[in-house]
């Protein structure tokens, strides 16, 4: 067969140059048939392809670029199975509300509804987890839609996340009258500003300025708001609580972080101000039987972080930087009502136990079955990586020891909808994005092995990253749960796997541990040698606080047990 190249004027290669106009420097992709002109075209621009092994991955990835470059990230994927396959991370992606770009191809237009291959409707499958989708069949559109779903993944329009376009094959290689192909469709589009509305504004001020004792919850929307919300922390005094989707936003010297002290907090404030914060299960969704009495302070520039489960007593509906840095300066010198030796008690108590927290880290005991504690693996962790380090956190049972015990100045987590196994995936988008900084993937076994192949894309990629695996032959917070409520274990373990032998099969420097003393060594040898891989043997005994709590039990009206004994006796009155 005749060598065919895309032309210069193709659709495939208008696309292309449309990605690289507006900032796309790596591609996630698997190829296809159905998506091999745009492939070919992107290498032609000098677009990085980073070819993984599942399109869930390649979403996964895109999502983290996403995230941590602050535009919008970009996967590419066949027709038929590889959207199928990519379903889930379109999802994650939409409950999380990241901007992401996915593209795929479909059969040839005089093909279609005939039973060719991979021939299937993919915008009927992806439209309710998308915030926009369409098939595009006419050339000279190509451009007004790439422009119209990329705006609307940057939430010009509504709430950011992901949005899908695809193309017939013969779309992709008729070509794009060059009188259709402005300018202006190629500038970048930066994401929406949204100014406060002065009178909310003047509101909110009062609200703040008359609590005593108001708390901050920051959020996905509260990121690029850090330094307006630190001055205002520091201005009114008040406490302050991180979530994973805004972990770092605020430093851990600051004065008013108090995450130590969650359970207090949330109970003792009489104002609860959320920054681009939805009030989902991580916080009890606002109840009062929670929360108490609190009045609330919204401000968000997407409905959904404004006016979920709980309505504000004021809500600001301005991008939160915006909004911050408006309610400093309409504030000017009048004087917060704020209780500050309230936020000072809390905050030293968040210093005694974080502290205490570091050193029962170290000494955690082994289990009785002779295996160490996840703690210590991750002590010896936090022990080597710097401060800037970006840390990936996944599992189940794993994840929660590590969202305690490992502090990051960035932080990426499998998000609201629970989507475990985005630890590797996400690892290696993290240290593409950030080949400055330290990436590190600290992941529970079981989530390990949704996309453990993925190792093979960072050994190919020569990707900086360090994967820790907590090897616990379970999915350990099931096992806990069906040992103490049914009585009897089905399903749940697996094998202590030597995840170890199967990196090194794939060309990555990995070492097995089963001594803790032999994890300082074992993490210094892996940082200088990465990509690289831990596997750490620990107990599965162990038991985190999310196993405690009865996450995996599902509680009817709160996702937590005591919460939810809480609600119940609230509605009773």
């Amino acid at each position: 067969m005749p060598v065919q190249p895309i032309a210069e004027q193709s659709s495939a290669a208008v696309i292309a140059r449309f990605l690289k106009a507006r900032g796309v420097r790596r591609v996630y992709a698997l190829c296809g048939g159905h998506v091999m002109p745009i492939w070919m075209r992107l290498d032609a621009e000098g677009i990085r392809i980073v070819d993984v092994r599942d399109e869930r991955a390649a979403v996964y990835m895109a999502h983290a670029d996403a995230q941590l470059t602050g535009g919008f990230g970009v996967a590419l994927v066949t027709a038929g199975p590889g959207v199928t396959n990519a379903m889930t991370g379109i999802a994650n992606a939409h409950v999380a509300r990241v901007p992401l770009l996915v593209l795929s191809g479909t059969p040839p237009r005089p093909q279609e509804n005939r039973g060719a291959l991979q021939d299937i409707v993919h915008t009927d499958l992806v439209r309710s987890v998308t915030r926009y989708a369409r098939t595009v069949r006419e050339p000279a559109l190509v451009l007004q839609e790439l422009g119209e779903a990329v705006a609307r993944a940057l939430g010009q329009g509504g709430e950011p996340g992901p949005v899908y376009l695809d193309f017939p094959v013969d779309t992709l290689r008729a070509e794009v009258p060059r009188a259709l192909q402005l300018p202006e469709h190629f500038a970048p589009e930066a994401p929406p500003r949204i100014p406060p509305d002065a009178e909310a504004v003047g509101a909110a001020v009062d609200l703040l300025w008359s609590a005593k004792r108001p708390l901050f919850i920051s959020g996905r929307g509260a990121q690029g708001a850090g330094g307006a919300l630190a001055r205002l922390l520091a201005r009114l005094g008040a406490p302050y609580l991180d979530t994973g989707e805004s972990r770092g936003l605020v430093p851990e010297d600051h004065p008013s972080v108090v995450a130590a002290m969650r359970g207090t907090v949330m109970q003792q404030a009489d104002l609860v101000v959320t920054v681009g914060r939805r009030l989902d299960f991580q916080l009890a969704y606002g109840s009062p039987a929670v929360f108490g009495q609190a009045k609330f302070l919204r401000i968000a520039d997407a409905p959904s972080e404004l006016r979920d489960n709980r309505r504000g007593a004021v809500e600001l509906f301005a991008t939160p930087a915006l909004a911050l840095d408006a309610i400093l300066a309409a504030a000017g010198d009048r004087r917060p009502a704020t209780d500050a030796g309230w936020t000072a008690a809390l905050r030293a108590r968040h210093v005694e136990r974080s502290d205490k927290l570091a050193v029962a880290m170290r000494s955690a005991p082994d289990g009785g079955d002779g295996r160490m504690h996840p703690n210590k693996a991750l002590a010896a962790l936090r022990d080597a990586l710097p401060e800037d380090a970006i840390v990936v956190a996944d599992g189940g049972d794993f994840l929660s020891f590590a969202r305690v015990g490992l502090p990051a100045a960035t932080y990426l987590d499998p998000g609201p909808l629970g989507c475990i196994g985005v630890g590797t995936p996400f690892g290696i988008a993290a240290a593409l994005a950030c080949p400055d900084r330290t990436v590190v993937v600290a992941t529970g076994d079981g989530a390990f092995g949704f996309n453990a192949m993925e190792i093979d894309t960072a050994v190919r990629h020569r990707v900086p990253l360090l994967v820790m695996v907590a090897n616990n032959g379970s999915w350990a917070i099931e096992v806990r749960d069906q040992q103490e409520t049914h009585g009897k274990v089905v399903g749940t373990r697996l094998q202590f796997a030597d995840h170890a032998a199967m990196a090194r099969a794939f060309g990555m420097h990995a070492e097995r541990v089963e001594k803790a003393e032999d994890l300082p060594g074992a993490i210094r040898r892996a940082l200088a040698n990465r990509p690289a891989l831990l596997d750490v043997v620990v107990t599965p005994e162990a038991a985190s606080s999310d196993a405690r709590s009865g996450l995996a039990w599902v509680p009817d009206l709160q996702p937590l047990a005591a919460w939810d004994e809480a609600e119940r006796q609230w509605r009773n009155g």
